[in-house]
């Protein structure tokens, strides 16, 4: 039996026994005997409670809750603070205005705490980021620990045009490493059909490889994802209707654009880097740990060879060029770490083993 046929059920009971009460109370009814009156009004009430119950009843309640498994921690404490601070400012003001004559002094002070406490939530959830950023910064919290408030278990993470495209979040979020939505703006769909439909090839492959991850996204049951129609019509820029909607939506912003990330980071947004999420994971060596690594191509310096680890992380390899098209052991020397990615220069051991 659901929640909505047993409120249904206690509806028409409920509303059936309110209704007779009432055909009671009004009759005798023009031109109708009293207990036709009776039965009129109770069948009236069935009727009523059996289609009105479930609205007024199990559905908002179910609202309610979807919307709270789907708040953010951060956005649900800052609101309840919100709430305690519009409720403290209508009780401080609730005995003068008590003193009005009847009926105001009965009830402007309870419609003053309901409108203060609803104002107080709903200012404070439209600006969670903000009063969080303000009492991270004032009581000395790490940005990580503002940012990890703001994941909470049913975190939501907006996709920009160049994470689809690159493709590799649909194997990440296969593994379940991501926790939380995925979300795709409408206005990056129409971005990603505008690329499939240039007239240059690359571009149009680019296009339609974002196209296929995004079905790829929705037709997998076990990723939670979704299409979101919001837009901002006053902002032409797709970088910055993606950060305002991250802010709208207390949401994470998941890019691989440098330039979006920055200015994501300055505007408060917690940004997760693709790129930088793939160099964290790479396989780590230290200088003098020795590997083995097939040299393809020439370096820039002379003698210099280059070589690629499974990960595509390059290796340089001093006086490497004599070892094209062959595999050898090398030693590390240095490491170079940049934002675009990690570099390894390693030089050829004594007793290195080649092979064609």
């Amino acid at each position: 039996m659901t929640a909505d046929f047993t409120a249904r059920l206690v509806g028409m009971v409920v509303f059936a026994l309110l209704g007779s009460r009432l055909g009671v109370d009004l009759a005798p009814f023009p031109d109708f005997p009293e207990n036709v009156t009776i039965i009129i009004f109770s069948l009236v009430g069935f009727l009523f409670g059996l289609i009105v119950t479930p609205y007024l009843s199990t559905r908002p309640i179910r609202i309610i809750r979807r919307g709270i498994n789907e708040m953010p921690i951060d956005v649900m404490f800052i609101s309840l603070i919100g709430l305690a601070i519009g409720l403290v400012m209508a009780l401080l003001m609730a005995y003068p205005l008590s003193l009005l004559s009847a009926p105001f002094g009965d009830w402007v002070p309870a419609g003053l705490s309901v409108v203060a406490g609803y104002l107080g939530m709903t200012i404070f959830m439209i600006r969670a980021r903000e009063i969080m950023t303000v009492i991270s910064e004032r009581f000395g919290m790490k940005r990580g620990s503002a940012a990890f408030l703001a994941m909470g278990a049913r975190r939501q993470l907006i996709l920009d045009t160049s994470v689809l495209i690159d493709g590799r979040i649909l194997e990440i979020a296969q593994t379940g490493f991501i926790g939380g939505t995925l979300v795709v703006p409408r206005f990056v769909l129409h971005e990603l059909q505008q690329i499939a439909d240039s007239s240059d090839p690359l571009r149009r492959k680019r296009g339609r490889r974002g196209l296929d991850i995004v079905k790829d996204l929705k037709d997998d049951p076990d990723i939670p994802f979704k299409i979101v129609d919001d837009d901002f019509d006053d902002i032409q820029a797709v970088d910055e209707k993606l950060t305002a909607l991250a802010i709208e939506m207390n949401a994470l912003l998941v890019t691989n654009d440098f330039n979006l990330n920055r200015v994501a980071d300055a505007q408060g947004v917690p940004v997760l880097n693709m790129n930088a999420l793939a160099n964290a994971v790479r396989t780590v060596y230290i200088p003098g740990e020795h590997f083995h690594i097939h040299v393809i191509q020439e370096g820039r310096e002379n003698d210099q060879g280059v070589g690629y680890l499974e990960d595509g992380t390059m290796v340089v390899i001093e006086t490497g060029k004599k070892y094209m098209d062959r595999t050898i052991e090398v030693e590390v020397t240095k490491l170079i770490n940049r934002p675009a990615g990690r570099m390894i220069f390693a030089a050829p051991t004594n007793h290195h083993s080649q092979s064609s």
